[in-house]
């Protein structure tokens, strides 16, 4: 059956290539006029596929025209309107389609449920590369870095199995014949062929195989939530075929365009005031204001709503829209309720794409929490968080990943609820947002009451810490946004610091704390980042947190300070149950950026790029100022790998220690069984359970003061010896009261595991 057509004339459907054979043998003959003014179309011009099998979009402009076509960017140009078509996600989704649709290769994995310990197992340490700041050698692309047999090789040796290489595909968007850059480092994705700016799917596909010859994993992104202003966005304008559906986009009759604001000289869309919000709600077209405005700026984005400029489109009609972008103007928000289904078609077309074109074993779904929107009851937020629909289309999305093979981790930052409601069908994984932001706050005050209490809260809920990617730094702010206590449970009542306080009052609590520590005269290298948190490296956040105010200045000895607080934080996310997760910032020591260095980037307020600096992880060009990408390098405290090798003190060697012990026992599989009460305010103990029963147990010092106290925990059995996996020696017994005593100097852990006392008996 041909695939529908939606507000188009027979002319205007035979302007673009045939998507499907029966469209080819559908399409409608030209008629006498057009015939004198063109040449005989061939059988193989009506059957040449609209792309080839490598799905690499093409540009290709027709040599003949029924009519002379319009010089605009807009439906009345079929040489644009064919040009679009062939760089679209959703043509390149159908052709994927067709080509797996009933093979029995589908169906050869089970699918139905999460299965966090099987992907913790298969990739349990990642490195989380971010493009733009990854210096290479002279001519080398990023791809191809990260695809060199050296590299892998310091990684194996190190213990991470995983590559999550960022987002390298097409980003950004198109106007008229040009593209437009990335507004959201390339996770306003508008194609599914990789940038060349980053390399060429040939060097993906080899960076998956060398990988593969050193138990790696490749783990690549899909964004769910939205796309850029590409070719899907600019086809949906002009209201070509199903276009339209793949976003959240409402057509304004033009006799209520007085509605609209106007569209400034220069740009494509403006975005809606407040007030144009309300009156739009009130005229029945949009479900008003939602429940947050995400990177929300006076006079540039006050609400999640913008209007395009007019758009001609096929049969010559001049429509106006207005679209939902949960984030930047730049990023139009997917509809995963619409009849036509092509947001979801784009979605899964774009994840098989990565798996089994490319050759990744996962992927990250970026802004996957946001795909269901609601009207709510009158003079209320919209339903936006939270909502049955997210869950539904993240279980779709999980699902067909694991049906072909892969696991998927999800970046969301919502309350414990939602993420334990959003683990039970959706993503194998999800990003810590439920202790990351405490961890920090215990090492700010030296006090781990609000990281117990956060971790508790986790286990009461039901939420796996096995299903979680602990994560040190990544491309993003430290974020505090602590939506479990600020939003979902602001009115109930929590206890810290022996006060009594609303979950309002603790976010706030926090979050003050941390800005004031972390920023302005005690932290000047680092930024507020909007509402969302603090612009900071992981090494700049510690400086900050030991009271260091120039970094120029900073002394060996303080050198050595941050690096043990550095191995203290990454004791933390790696001896637990999950996946733990690093960068090339935090493998290298990188400081923050002086913002002048970057003051384009931060211009509109996106302080994030000082927590960017371009860093050498393999020190090839030890030359080089700016990364590829002409990110500038920034100072690192540690060095490029192959020099921390060699040297028995430094990060990587360290680190190297604590993932033997991570691999060896068994702990990224574990289940966490207490949080217990701690004798001093600066320790954290988590005791865990292995795979074969026997009990771990962490101990970290967040404080800088020795301490010398006892564990307890009723998991603890009397009598068990216990034994320290990295000294390897035995360090005390549990007592009759189900604790043992140990000492820690300031800023320092360990792990340990009991040895069952009947086991020592048959010993002796």
């Amino acid at each position: 059956m041909r695939e529908p057509v939606v507000n188009e004339s027979a002319a205007e459907v035979s302007a673009g290539p045939a998507e499907t054979l029966e469209e080819a043998q559908a399409e409608p003959q030209e008629t006498e006029e057009t015939a004198t003014e063109s040449p005989e179309i061939t059988f193989d011009e009506q059957f040449y596929p609209a792309r080839p099998k490598a799905l690499r979009p093409i540009a290709r402009r027709r040599q003949f025209f029924a009519a002379r076509p319009s010089l605009e960017f807009d439906g009345l140009n079929k040489t644009y309107v064919d040009w679009l078509r062939n760089q679209s996600m959703l043509g390149d989704a159908n052709t994927m389609a067709r080509q797996l649709s009933g093979q029995a290769s589908m169906w050869q994995n089970a699918y139905a449920r999460p299965n966090p310990r099987a992907a913790v197992e298969k990739a349990p340490v990642w490195f989380t590369a971010y493009p733009l700041s990854y210096i290479t050698r002279e001519n080398q692309s990023f791809l191809s870095a990260l695809g060199d047999p050296e590299l892998w090789k310091a990684f194996r040796e190190i213990g991470i199995r995983g590559l999550h290489t960022g987002p390298v595909k097409l980003a950004g968007g198109i106007s008229g014949w040009s593209q437009t850059p990335s507004v959201d480092g390339h996770f306003d994705r508008i194609s599914m062929a990789i940038d060349s700016a980053f390399g060429t799917e040939e060097e993906f596909r080899q960076m998956c195989e060398i990988a593969a010859e050193h138990d790696g994993t490749v783990i690549d992104d899909i964004v769910p939530g939205h796309t850029g202003k590409g070719a899907d966005f600019r086809l949906a304008e002009m209201n070509f075929r199903d276009y339209p559906g793949i976003y959240h986009m409402v057509d304004i009759p033009e006799e209520d365009w007085h509605l609209l604001p106007d569209v400034p000289e220069g740009k494509d869309s403006v975005n809606l005031s407040p007030e144009a919000e309300q009156a739009l709600q009130q005229a029945g077209y949009i479900i008003g204001r939602l429940q947050r405005v995400i990177f929300y700026e006076p006079g540039v984005k006050e609400t999640n709503w913008s209007a395009t400029r007019a758009v001609a489109d096929t049969t010559g009609k001049v429509r106006r829209w207005v679209y939902l972008h949960y984030f930047k103007a730049g990023q139009p928000s997917i509809n995963w309720l619409d009849p036509t289904f092509a947001g979801m078609r784009l979605v899964v077309g774009d994840a098989l794409h990565s798996l089994l074109d490319l050759g990744t074993g996962a992927l990250r779904l970026d802004a996957n929490g946001f795909l269901g929107v609601e009207k709510s009851a009158e003079e209320q937020p919209g339903w936006s968080e939270g909502h049955p629909l997210s869950e539904a289309a993240n279980q779709l999305i999980g699902s067909m990943i694991r049906k072909v093979g892969g696991f998927s981790f999800q970046e969301l930052n919502l309350t414990i609820d939602d993420i334990k409601a959003q683990s039970e069908a959706g993503a194998d994984l999800s990003y810590d947002f439920i202790t990351r932001p405490a961890y920090h706050y215990s090492l700010v005050t030296g006090d781990t009451e609000f990281l117990r209490l956060t971790l508790k809260l986790a286990m009461e809920i039901g939420v796996d810490q096995a299903s979680l990617v602990h994560a040190l730094q990544n491309h993003d702010e430290l974020t505090y946004e602590l939506l479990h206590f600020a939003a979902g449970h602001r009115d109930d009542i929590f206890e810290l610091g022996g006060e009594e306080l609303t979950g309002a009052e603790v976010a706030e609590k926090v979050q003050q704390t941390l800005r004031e520590r972390l920023t302005g005269e005690n932290g000047p290298y680092n930024a507020l980042f909007t509402t969302n948190g603090i612009a900071c490296t992981t090494a700049s956040f510690i400086m900050a947190t030991l009271g260091i105010k120039d970094p120029e200045a900073i002394t060996p000895e303080q050198e050595a300070q941050v690096l043990d607080v550095h191995i203290l934080l990454s004791m933390y996310n790696a001896l637990q149950p999950g996946v733990f997760a690093l960068s090339g910032w935090d493998l290298t020591g990188i400081i923050a950026l002086d913002r002048g260095t970057v003051g384009e980037l931060t211009s509109q307020g996106d302080t994030r790029w000082i927590n960017r600096g371009a860093h050498d992880l393999m020190g090839t060009s030890p030359d080089a100022t700016t990364s590829l990408a002409g990110m500038p390098r920034a100072r690192s405290l540690y060095g490029p790998l192959p020099d921390q090798l060699k040297d028995e003190n430094s990060y990587a060697r360290r680190l190297q220690k604590i993932l033997t012990v991570r691999e060896e026992s068994g702990i990224a599989t574990s289940t966490l069984l207490d949080i217990p009460d701690v004798s001093n305010r600066g320790l954290l103990v988590m005791v865990n359970q292995l795979a074969d029963g026997a009990i771990q147990v962490t101990v970290l010092n967040f404080s800088d003061q020795d301490i010398a106290g006892s564990v307890q925990s009723a998991h603890l059995v009397p009598g068990a010896t216990v034994h320290d996996l990295f000294s390897r020696e035995d360090v005390g017994q549990v007592d009759d009261l189900g604790s043992f005593f140990l000492e820690l100097r300031a800023f320092q852990g360990t792990a340990l595991v009991l040895k069952d006392p009947v086991e020592d008996e048959v010993t002796e």
